[in-house]
């Protein structure tokens, strides 16, 4: 635990000096609700009588947790060094990447203030209240949190801040190949057997249930399965790298 406080720590120092990686996690989501709102708001309720300023709201906290990570300053450590020293002082291995992620479970929880704030100025109100805006912030704050085993993969296993900056990528057909701006019924074709396989089709259904419908167990305990099925991937994979880049030096 010392040696995980300690590396957590650090990284959350790092965040304010960097306000360049936090900043568009803040301001690209912020952007998108206002324009698809202010866009498809009127066709969405005349067309399915949806409320989709309560919809969309989920979609643009996803946005902002989704991806951010301290790999790129990981990466930096890999080359200067840094790592390298670290390796060879007795801290235990496993906060070496824990401790990363406890800081950014820290950022991703933060993130999704604003972003609430904002739906709340639009006039969202959350079916399960206070309680339920809790609730929506760490299953938010979960999901950002399993991702991140996704960069840090990348970033321990080939150590290139390159590599790191295209992970991004994988964000794309997580997140648009699902129900981001209709429901799965209105889905069709291929695209809607892709988003009944897609994690992320559960998480929006969870996550827009406690703003729209009240607490439904199941719809949340699917919404944490799906994180969990996630994680266990993405987690193994940044564990495995973690292995390989210690056992390597």
């Amino acid at each position: 635990m010392s040696d995980l406080a300690s590396i957590a720590l650090r990284a959350i120092r790092q965040i304010p000096r960097e306000p360049e990686s936090v900043l568009p996690a803040v301001i690209v989501p912020a952007f998108f609700y206002v324009m698809n709102v202010g866009a498809l708001s009127k066709v969405t309720h005349l067309a399915a009588g949806l409320d989709f300023k309560a919809f969309e709201l989920p979609v643009s906290v996803v946005f902002a947790v989704t991806g951010v990570s301290r790999a790129s300053s990981l990466v930096t450590d890999i080359q200067n060094g840094y790592f390298d020293r670290l390796c060879i002082t007795p801290v235990r291995r496993l906060p070496l990447l824990l401790g990363l992620m406890t800081a950014d479970f820290a950022l991703v929880m933060t993130l999704t203030v604003p972003v609430i704030a904002l739906g709340l100025a639009y006039g969202v109100r959350f079916a399960t209240g206070l309680p339920g805006m809790l609730a929506f912030m760490v299953l938010s704050g979960l999901w950002g949190l399993v991702f991140t085993g996704l960069p840090y993969s990348i970033a321990l296993k080939t150590g290139n801040p390159s590599a790191v900056n295209s992970s991004f990528v994988l964000f794309f057909p997580i997140t648009f190949l699902t129900t981001a701006f209709v429901p799965k019924q209105a889905l069709a074709g291929w695209l809607s057997t892709v988003a009944t396989y897609n994690p992320m089709t559960y998480l929006l259904a969870g996550l827009r249930s406690l703003v729209s419908s009240g607490w439904q167990p199941a719809t949340l305990g699917y919404a944490l399965v799906a994180i969990a099925a996630f994680g266990t991937v993405s987690m193994s994979l940044s564990l495995l790298a973690l292995r390989g880049r210690v056992k390597h030096r």
